[in-house]
């Protein structure tokens, strides 16, 4: 094996999904502290302890308690490299995630112990599955009085239609929670409530052995032997196969707030995760052990450093070794670029490096020479593909509303497109501006980075429009009809392509019988 292929073995690159508050960021946050990369935990959301958690560092986010911009993380752990992809909860955001899980290799989905399966966490799934991403569940806070873990299980499977293999089986739960036997590991992890330490675990592989009364008491040893026998007998071994095609997942209980489960996750995803993966290009599969670098930007970041201005790219490295200042071919721009100082992070903390392999993902200066779905090479001609921008569900003029900021408004406006926070459609009829976003909660936090990031205010106007539409035709003529008929609703977008804003449900449909010839696209990649 040679040292490159070594490298890019050891490395695992995931992200944690869950339905708002289900406990994404404190699960991120107890990860890091197992890999020695922060010491403390912080309370994200106490008021009275001003640490705020480590993934979550934009103004905004601390005020909200929500995660709002994907944060990427590494560390080592046990010989493994571990990245970490922390991606926003918030339906909002949702498009920031779809494109994150674009960048991983599996998935860690984080489930609340007493809401069970909610809409976003659906939603995610549906993601992971058109990408066969390998899926671990992680159900939540158990120290709190929650559903039925069978009744849990049986809900994980129906609704996220993936079949579900418990690892580890509490040991009932909420305010008598006791802990967990680890079925993966064969040991006793028991439970005493404490944010910062971590807990006893007892190697016990006989359940049957009396001894397990003297830790848990009688009626509750019944129970668990009664309980891993029913699992044993419904649930068929863990099939690593299926795992990795994401047709089964493993599943955990614990409780990330008092650091319980916690570490039991982390020493099974090291072993069964998949390392980096072969990725699909337009011209051909890429393989992850592939001596020539390649890799996508699935992310642009403005402002890491609000003193700076400056953005920074997040580049998925899907085969080879990056270097620093070595020559890349930027596919877009068809030219070399090199870069003297690309970044590696801990949360806020980054650090140059000097290399880096398939599986990490680097962070480039970038002075507005990206867009998301970029692609970089050691010089082969490839397109990385699957980076969609959704057709935005909300609408607003954005107006300037300090006419002395003209320029700064402008260039805030510009970087935070590139960012792929929203979509800028100029309208061609009167030439004003139109932001679209897929929830209403973009809005604020475009207003707010403006005006904190850029010293730029903006205000917003209300405008009725449905949906937006991308066009196209092989009718030349057809197209010049359309754009005259509906002269008042055509924009085009950052690219300067065309965009039909629909202001009804009715209009689209009618224009789609209209015109036989025209392609109504809804998602900007086609």
């Amino acid at each position: 094996m040679s040292e490159l292929e070594k490298e890019i073995q050891r490395r695992r690159t995931f992200a944690i999904i869950s339905h708002p508050d289900a406990g994404k960021t404190t699960l991120t946050e107890k990860l890091l502290l197992f890999g020695g990369a922060i010491h403390v935990a912080g309370a994200v959301k106490s008021n009275k302890i001003k640490k705020t958690a480590t993934s979550d560092w934009m103004e905004i986010e601390k005020q909200r308690g929500i995660s709002v911009a994907t944060s990427v993380m590494g560390f080592e752990y046990d010989g493994y490299k571990i990245n970490i992809l922390d991606t926003p909860g918030h339906q909002d955001f949702a498009e920031d995630t779809y494109r994150t899980l674009t960048a991983v290799d599996s998935v860690i989905i984080a489930v609340d112990v007493a809401k069970g399966v909610e809409a976003q966490t659906r939603k995610l799934m549906e993601v992971c599955r058109m990408r066969n991403t390998p899926v671990m569940i992680f159900i939540n806070k158990m120290d709190r009085d929650g559903k039925d873990p069978f009744d849990l299980l049986d809900e994980l499977e129906e609704e996220l239609k993936i079949k579900v293999r418990p690892l580890s089986w509490p040991i009932d739960s909420g305010q008598q929670f006791k802990g967990v036997y680890n079925i993966f590991q064969k040991k006793l992890d028991l439970y005493t409530p404490s944010k910062q330490t971590v807990t006893e675990s007892i190697a016990f592989s006989d359940i049957n052995n009396p001894a397990l009364e003297g830790h848990i008491g009688n009626s509750l040893a019944e129970k668990l032997r009664e309980d891993i026998e029913l699992i044993e007998g419904v649930y068929p071994d863990l099939d690593m196969d299926r795992y990795l095609k994401g047709q089964v997942a493993p599943v955990f209980f614990g409780s990330a707030l008092n650091n319980f489960g916690v570490k039991e996750l982390l020493d099974c995803f090291v072993k069964i995760a998949p390392s980096p993966r072969p990725i699909e290009a337009v011209e051909r599969e890429v393989n992850p052990n592939e001596e020539a670098f390649t890799g996508f930007i699935f992310k642009i970041h403005a402002n890491m450093d609000p003193n700076h201005r400056s953005c920074i790219a997040f580049v998925k490295i899907c085969s080879g070794k990056f270097e620093r200042n070595v020559n890349y071919k930027h596919m877009r721009f068809n030219r070399l670029m090199r870069f003297s100082s690309p970044t590696a992070f801990m949360a806020q903390k980054k650090e140059t490096v000097d290399e880096a392999y398939a599986g990490d993902i680097v962070g480039l200066p970038d002075t507005g020479n990206f867009k998301i779905g970029d692609t970089l090479t050691s010089g082969e001609n490839l397109h990385f593909k699957g980076l969609p921008s959704f057709s935005p569900e909300m609408f607003k003029y954005i107006e300037n509303a300090d006419p002395m900021k003209t320029k700064q408004l402008q260039k805030g406006i510009d970087q935070l497109m590139d960012e792929g926070v929203a979509q800028l459609f100029t309208n061609q009829f009167n030439g004003r501006k139109i932001i679209g976003t897929v929830g209403q909660l973009q809005f604020e936090v475009i207003q707010y980075r403006l005006l904190h990031e850029y010293g730029a205010q903006c205000k917003w106007e209300a405008i009725n429009l449905h949906k937006a539409c991308w066009i196209e035709s092989d009718d030349a003529e057809e197209i010049e009809n359309f754009k005259k008929r509906k002269a008042q609703y055509m924009a085009k977008d950052k690219e300067g392509r065309d965009v039909f804003l629909a202001d009804s449900n009715y209009v689209l449909m009618m224009a789609q019988q209209d015109f036989k010839n025209i392609r109504f696209h809804f998602t900007s990649e086609f």
